[in-house]
């Protein structure tokens, strides 16, 4: 079986389509899909089909945006009014309920036990951007007040303020919990004096027995003097790890097990590891006291949390009504989930770090922001990217594809192109004579032309060179064509500079580096790769260029002739 005519169309309109929508070559998978939809009898022939969706995008790449639209005006204008009448998605932030007058304040309160990921990011934004709509004050509260299970990592307090600065967001206040310990005592003194609390001295097992049948502790009904000197000997440390616990009277019998008199202190011997805290305290606040606390004493008006935190804020409305405050509105979204890292938490990532899986916490495997930094991911499109995101109950689980999308309306126009060949395999051209290739550092915008120098070496991927045999045509792309003449050692004829010759028999056309290179690995989500890439990328270190064929890399370090680069996105 043979491709026909008309199939060759229908690869040629879709891979155009797909070019003229993200303003580059398509990925052959991309084509293929679009393809094997409209025409299920090619299914059988996928081989020749990808062989023969390779070359149009080959011959898509000498193109640019302007050219692929005439065409595709051309050859099927219906595809450019199904990319014009496409409907969007509901995108953004809907209203808060503010009363008139009101000054909105709303805070991203993180733990500190690591540095900000995805999921944090969508925490800074959202409460940032709405704060910026309604003109009022972003709180940052560092809830740093376990010292032992979930302890604080001293430098990443400055991570989240930088990653802050890099998103554009300046809070008003930045705020550490464990700065405030004695402002959470005084408020439990409060709360034992008024009968709402007591110091609890149950072993956790025979607590839950208690709780589970709904019978009050023995140390439930003592008088609240006799509880106020046990709590003064508990912050004194008279008192070993886990022998008391000072905890919130609710309804014993409530019908939610999770909401009869939860724990608000505990004792946790562990010196911090902020040097201006250290080993002041033993007894510490648990979140949902020291969130309720601050939430009222830094007067915040909404609260964004988790739909998974429910609980907590029924826990903190019975502290709330104790002292006669009134609870700041609250909207619930559901956990985000990135597809290409699932369930992530930060211990489990610090772990992970520790024992020399990841090579830090800017590994471009890890989805934190400081490692979507290091690839080259631009603030504005992760901040378009979290709004467009939304607040909402549903979960949302949804592909990083979409935020490179974001960042690739940022980056293409002002990215230079270079060469890279991974796994370089060398051909020898017997009759070749020292030229200079010109190739332009973009194929739409103006930014010039690199200079290649070139004898009769050059290297080409392996991915491009395993086809290879005797007779085989290549065009290397803006220099000229050339036949294999022999595959053990490759080498190579020159056969003519003229696109007629490509247009014609349509060889692969595939990118080149030259005997005088560079070595360089790309870092990436799917691994390390390895290859050779054109002498002027050493002069783009911090910038994002385009690999041609490969994808978006940043330049992160250049030491003599070794480059480093982080991918970004294809």
């Amino acid at each position: 079986m043979t491709l026909e005519d008309e199939d060759i169309k229908t690869i040629e309109k879709f891979a155009l389509q797909n070019a003229v929508k993200y303003g580059q070559p398509p990925q052959v998978g991309a084509v293929m899909g679009r393809v094997m939809g409209q025409c299920p009898h090619l299914r059988p022939m996928a081989k020749d089909v990808t062989a023969e969706v390779q070359k149009v995008i080959n011959q898509v790449a000498e193109g640019n945006p302007d050219v692929w639209q005439q065409r595709l005006e051309e050859v099927a204008p219906e595809l450019i009014e199904e990319l014009n009448t496409k409907k969007e998605p509901e995108k953004g932030l809907k209203p808060l309920d503010v009363a008139e007058g009101e000054k909105v304040v709303m805070r991203f309160a993180p733990n500190p036990n690591g540095p900000a990921t995805l999921g944090s990011a969508r925490g800074m934004v959202i409460n940032s951007e709405y704060v910026k709509m309604y003109g009022g004050d972003f709180i940052i509260r560092f809830d740093d007040t376990d010292p032992q299970t979930k302890r604080p990592l001293i430098e990443a307090y400055e991570w989240y303020l930088d990653d802050c600065q890099w998103l554009g967001i300046e809070p008003y206040s930045v705020v550490k919990a464990s700065d405030r310990i004695t402002l959470y005592y005084e408020y439990a003194r409060k709360l034992i004096e008024m009968g709402h609390a007591y110091v609890c001295f149950c072993e956790g097992a025979d607590f839950k027995k208690y709780k589970d049948s709904c019978t009050s502790c023995p140390d439930r009904d003592r008088d609240p003097a006799k509880n106020l000197e046990y709590w003064h000997k508990m912050i004194e440390g008279d008192y070993e790890e886990k022998s008391a616990v000072l905890r919130i009277k609710t309804e014993i019998d409530h019908k939610d097990p999770a909401l009869r008199d939860f724990g608000a202190f505990r004792i946790v011997k562990a010196t911090h590891p902020r040097p201006e805290v250290g080993d002041k305290y033993v007894v510490w606040p648990l979140l949902d006291f020291e969130g309720a606390i601050e939430d009222h004493e830094l007067g915040m008006t909404h609260i964004i949390r988790g739909k998974d935190l429910m609980d907590s804020e029924k826990r903190q409305k019975y502290i709330y009504d104790y002292l006669g405050w009134e609870y700041p509105k609250t909207t619930h979204w559901g956990r985000i989930k990135m597809h290409e890292f699932g369930k992530f938490s930060t211990s489990a990532l610090r772990k992970s770090i520790e024992e020399g899986e990841y090579t830090g916490w800017d590994d471009p495997r890890l989805p934190t922001i400081r490692a979507i930094r290091r690839r080259g991911i631009k603030p504005e499109a992760l901040r378009k990217f979290m709004v467009d995101m939304g607040v909402g109950e549903t979960d949302v689980s949804i592909s990083m594809d979409s935020l490179y999308s974001e960042n690739r309306k940022l980056i293409d126009s002002k990215s230079k192109r270079f060469f890279f060949v991974p796994d370089p395999q060398k051909i020898e051209i017997i009759d070749g004579k020292h030229t200079v290739a010109t190739p332009p550092l973009h194929p739409v915008e103006n930014l010039g032309n690199r200079s290649i120098e070139v004898d009769n070496i050059v290297y080409i991927s392996g991915e491009d060179a395993k086809e290879l045999s005797s007779g085989s045509l290549l065009r290397l792309k803006d220099l000229y064509n050339i036949e294999i003449v022999s595959t053990q050692p490759l080498q190579a004829k020159h056969t003519g500079d003229s696109m007629d010759e490509v247009r014609e028999k349509r060889p692969p056309i595939v990118q080149w580096v030259a005997e005088d290179n560079l070595e360089v690995e790309v870092l990436s989500p799917e691994g390390r790769f390895t290859g050779l890439g054109e002498l002027q990328i050493a002069n783009e270190i911090d910038k994002v260029v385009q690999f041609e064929r490969f994808g978006f890399c940043r330049i992160d370090d250049v030491k003599e002739k070794r480059v480093v680069a982080y991918f970004t996105h294809k």
